[in-house]
Formats: structure tokens, C-alpha cells, sequence
């Protein structure tokens, strides 16, 4: 005698309609995705070495100390456009106020094309967040 585990076709449970829509958002482009963390990330490094550079200067760091040095190599031409934009406070440590300015420059910058990248790639009638 053999048994089947498997119930017969009539014997299977009715369905019920539900009042539940469902839908699924559509995918995100990778596209887009991979662009603007990428260029939120080349940023975020900028911004960084920009902040880095800002307390090194406030806490009068030793520029012949290599790693010193070398943070301010990297950063000075990304302040340079903006000294002499204001007056440079006098005193021991020293505030920097070009590399503050620059500092909200770059973050002006990278959320600025963060969103033409994200208007150029954007499929049109997608509701943009």
C-alpha cells in the first residue's frame, strides 16, 4: 500500500482576495548610485584634509614635522583662492578663516553636482527624493 504526501488538486486551500495593494518601488539606477557616492566620497576626503589642515593651524603644529607638512602640501592650493578674502585674526594660535571658507566651498560644490548628476541620469516622471 503506498501513501502520497501530496494532497489532490480539489482538497487545496481557496485563495481569498485581499484588499492589500502592493506595489514595488522602482530600482535605482547604479548608475546614478555609484556616481554621487563617488563623488560624495572624493569630497568627503577633501573636506577632511581641509578640517585636518583647520586644527593643525589652530593648534600650531610643527611644519617640519613630515606628516604636518605634508597635509599642508595637499591642501594649500585648495585654500589659496580664498586667502585674503578676509581679515587674518592675529594671536599665537592661529584661525584660519580661508580654510573655513573653503571648506564650505567644497561642500557648496559637492552637493551641487551630486544633484546635476542626479538631474542629468534621472529618468523623468521618477519622483526624485
Amino acid at each position: 500500500m503506498t501513501t502520497s504526501a501530496a494532497p489532490p488538486n480539489d482538497a487545496a486551500p481557496a485563495q481569498r482576495p485581499t484588499n492589500v495593494n502592493v506595489t514595488t518601488a522602482p530600482a535605482r539606477d547604479s548608475s546614478l548610485w555609484t556616481a554621487s557616492r563617488v563623488i560624495a566620497l572624493v569630497f568627503t576626503v577633501v573636506e577632511v584634509l581641509l578640517l585636518v589642515r583647520f586644527t593643525l593651524k589652530l593648534l600650531a603644529a610643527n611644519a617640519d614635522q613630515p606628516l604636518v607638512s605634508a597635509i599642508y602640501g595637499i591642501t594649500t592650493p585648495l585654500v589659496e583662492p580664498f586667502r585674503g578674502m578676509f581679515a587674518q585674526p592675529g594671536g599665537t594660535p592661529v584661525v584660519e578663516i580661508a580654510t573655513l571658507v573653503s571648506i564650505v566651498f567644497f561642500v557648496l560644490v559637492a552637493a551641487l553636482i551630486v544633484a546635476i548628476v542626479r538631474a542629468v541620469t534621472g529618468r523623468r516622471g521618477d519622483p526624485s527624493p
